[in-house]
């Protein structure tokens, strides 16, 4: 088993012993197993999938970036923002999505600092609904934690 723990600026948002996590990263996704090797990363916006047992289903919780470390059966996830799939209103994250692709679409003349804090934003919220959608078609499925 994996001690995991998600911790945001505001709060611990998932603590629990696990089997296994699916992190997304630059150019993909790494999932940890207990006997994965030492681990350092950033985190990208996207899809956390954890899962308590080999078989079981995994929870979602979204992610706008951060930080992994793995280190002696722990998993450490520093995280801009986290939310898990439940917690997502779909609605609000869509008008988010619809407001930060706007102010692409706004902003001909922006610079490149502007640019990024905007497309990192669009990030955020494209992975928030995308996570909130899955979560909904699956029938709102959980594993728990804290």
């Amino acid at each position: 088993m994996i001690r995991f723990k998600i911790v945001t600026p505001e709060k611990i948002v998932f603590e629990d012993d696990i089997f296994q996590a699916t992190l997304p990263i630059e150019g993909g996704e790494v999932t940890i197993l207990p006997s994965h090797a030492p681990y350092i990363g950033t985190l990208q916006a996207g899809e956390i999938i954890v899962k308590k047992t080999a078989e079981g289903e995994g929870e979602s919780l979204a992610t706008s970036g951060g930080f992994a470390e793995f280190r002696d059966g722990i998993l450490t996830l520093l995280a801009d923002t986290a939310e898990r799939a439940e917690e997502i209103d779909v609605t609000r994250a869509e008008e988010a999505k619809a407001r930060a692709e706007l102010l692409m679409k706004e902003r001909v003349s922006i610079d490149d600092e502007e640019y990024a804090k905007v497309a990192a934003l669009l990030d955020k919220e494209f992975a928030r609904v995308r996570v909130a959608r899955k979560h909904r078609s699956r029938g709102g499925m959980s594993v728990g934690g804290q």
